[in-house]
């Protein structure tokens, strides 16, 4: 047998199953089944599918792994039931909205981006992502609570993982909605936490901590971690921040950080970290493009780059951890 086309087929025909996976949180499907199974013509009727589409659409689903059927009885599987349902807390959807309202027409512009090196999103307009972003509340929040489910694996791993016993206080540096900052504190009671962000989310963070029943141990404060010097604490959190920036501006963030903690502090990295060889963590390469899509000069970046970057700041020891799915988190020692 010879080599044969399948699997690059299968790569260029993805955005199929994609998209098919995007429409169907954006209609809802998973969340009128979050109460159980229900007929095709039910399910069919409840997320305003037309006659022509229903069965090929919710098969396909089936088919993809993301829907059971029982004859033309449908029903979620344990994942999407859990984590696709709007109604559970454990709901990652809202990553998977930002991308089917904003980034799935962006990458439509991929070649434009590796040809010429620019964003190819609100930018293209002249208009700037994230002065665009926070003056909207209604696009902020969907934001915000796309950082909520790409964070959130990452978050509960380290909430367990790191040796918060040895600390009293931290920084989530660029926190959202707050999905970093209630997991460690609800880990961890001794702790008093901080959310550091610009002033437009606090609104949604005071909401989601208090959700949480935090709000005596997790507050927040607004400002530009840029122009701002960052709170003092004992271990400062980046969590998909270094990546939307230049490599100055990274080592610049780091070096805040530094400066702002004691001896014996730490400071905390998580991304989609790429490979140190470059060559297995598809996620955090394609989430490098993205910031290509995204960013004037952002990038991803190795656990080794990030090491290098710390020791020069000053960091005396760093180690890379590895935490869930594609992410790992950096730890600096001061």
């Amino acid at each position: 047998m010879g080599p044969s086309p399948d699997a690059i087929l299968q790569l260029g025909s993805a955005f199929w199953a994609s998209k098919t996976l995007l429409s169907a949180v954006e209609l809802g499907v998973f969340t009128a089944l979050g109460d159980g199974p229900l007929e095709r013509s039910v399910l069919a009727d409840r997320c305003g599918l037309h006659p022509r589409s229903a069965e090929d659409f919710l098969d396909a689903l089936v088919a993809l792994g993301m829907l059971a059927r029982d004859g033309a009885r449908y029903a979620n599987t344990p994942e999407t039931d859990l984590f696709l349902d709007r109604k559970k807390p454990a709901y990652v959807g809202g990553l998977l909205e930002m991308f089917n309202a904003r980034l799935y027409g962006f990458w439509g512009s991929l070649t434009d981006a590796l040809t010429s090196g620019r964003p190819q999103n609100e930018a293209r307009q002249g208009e700037s992502f994230f002065g665009t972003l926070y003056s909207d509340p209604r696009r902020l929040d969907g934001f915000l609570a796309a950082m909520s489910g790409v964070s959130m694996g990452a978050a509960r791993a380290i909430a367990t993982m790191f040796p918060w016993r040895d600390y009293k206080s931290f920084v989530d540096v660029g926190c959202a909605q707050g999905a970093l900052a209630v997991q460690v504190a609800l880990a961890h009671s001794h702790l008093q936490g901080l959310g550091f962000d610009l002033p437009p989310v606090q609104a949604s963070f005071n909401d989601y901590v208090q959700r949480h029943g935090l709000k005596e141990r997790v507050t927040f404060r607004g400002g530009d971690f840029f122009r701002d010097p960052l709170p003092r604490t004992d271990v400062i959190v980046m969590g998909h921040v270094l990546h939307d920036w230049s490599l100055d501006e990274k080592k610049q963030l780091i070096a805040k950080a530094y400066d702002a903690l004691p001896e014996g502090g730490a400071l905390l990295v998580y991304e989609a970290m790429i490979d140190d060889e470059r060559r297995s963590n598809a996620f955090g390469l394609l989430m490098s493009l993205n910031m290509l899509i995204e960013t004037p000069a952002g990038f991803d970046f190795t656990g080794a780059q990030c090491c290098t970057w710390m020791k020069a700041a000053g960091f005396r020891e760093t180690r890379v951890e590895h935490l869930i799915g594609p992410d790992s988190m950096v730890i600096g020692l001061k």
